[in-house]
């Protein structure tokens, strides 16, 4: 099971997940099973709403199988392995260097290992954060942070409710955003300089249309080969280090 391969921080029982959430530990999800409406179990609905943590009520066979031990009271919370960072925090780092904010933005990037891989490009090619939506997003667990190579010590990654609204409120602090696409002009020829935000979609749909909308540029990747798309973590090394290039030109 996948799931269980990305969770070292897996926490299983009522008592143990409402002590996480009281501990103020980073929760990414809560398994509950459907229907359950006992007091306990109220409690911990209450807590992941006020907490922002998505909330999964499934059947007791799903239950079973996300469980690595066997005895989780029909609740299972997934915690992240790693604080999150605040948007704030990466704009004051970029100012720190006397450098534009640089910001990779991830759309539907549900797979650990291009999480890891892209955090790890991001602190290599200088970017300031990178930002992940809420839902429809991999969290920040022990698979992540193996495959970033140590990155996640360095490189702050924020994760927010929505997207785009966030984009909008970056454009507001001077950022113009620039997107991943097949049909979008050659990154050659698009003007990666000054504050940006490169978002970058998952390999088979790509950046959503909201956020695709909220984009001031699309930049293709030139393509030479026989199949349509790159790795989502290869193409955001690519564009990520042709932003390199030109910021030192």
């Amino acid at each position: 099971m996948e799931e269980k391969k990305m969770n070292s921080q897996q926490i299983e029982g009522r008592n143990a997940v409402m002590e996480a959430f009281r501990s103020g530990k980073p929760i990414d999800k809560v398994y509950i099973l459907d229907g359950c409406q006992d007091g306990p179990v109220r409690t911990i609905v209450r807590e992941a709403k006020k907490h922002d943590t998505i909330l999964n009520f499934v059947t007791k066979e799903r239950l079973n199988q996300i469980s690595e031990t066997g005895r989780h009271q029909g609740v299972i919370a997934q915690a992240a392995a790693y604080e999150y960072a605040q948007v704030e925090d990466m704009l004051e780092l970029a100012k720190q260097k006397g450098e534009d904010p640089f910001l990779i933005l991830l759309d539907n990037i549900e797979d650990p290992h291009n999480l890891g891989a892209i955090i790890r490009t991001a602190n290599l090619a200088g970017a300031h954060g990178v930002i992940i939506p809420k839902h429809r997003a991999a969290g920040l667990t022990a698979t992540v942070a193996k495959t970033s190579a140590g990155a996640l010590n360095y490189t702050p990654v924020a994760k927010v409710t929505n997207l785009v609204k966030t984009m909008e409120e970056l454009k507001e602090k001077g950022l113009w955003f620039v997107c991943a696409d097949m049909d979008g002009d050659v990154m050659y020829r698009v003007n990666l300089k000054g504050p940006i935000g490169l978002v970058i979609g998952n390999e088979g749909e790509g950046v959503g249309r909201l956020v695709k909308e909220t984009c001031d540029m699309t930049a293709a990747i030139p393509m030479k080969g026989d199949i349509d798309s790159l790795n989502a973590s290869v193409a955001a090394g690519v564009l990520a280090y042709e932003i390199v290039r030109q910021r030192m030109s």
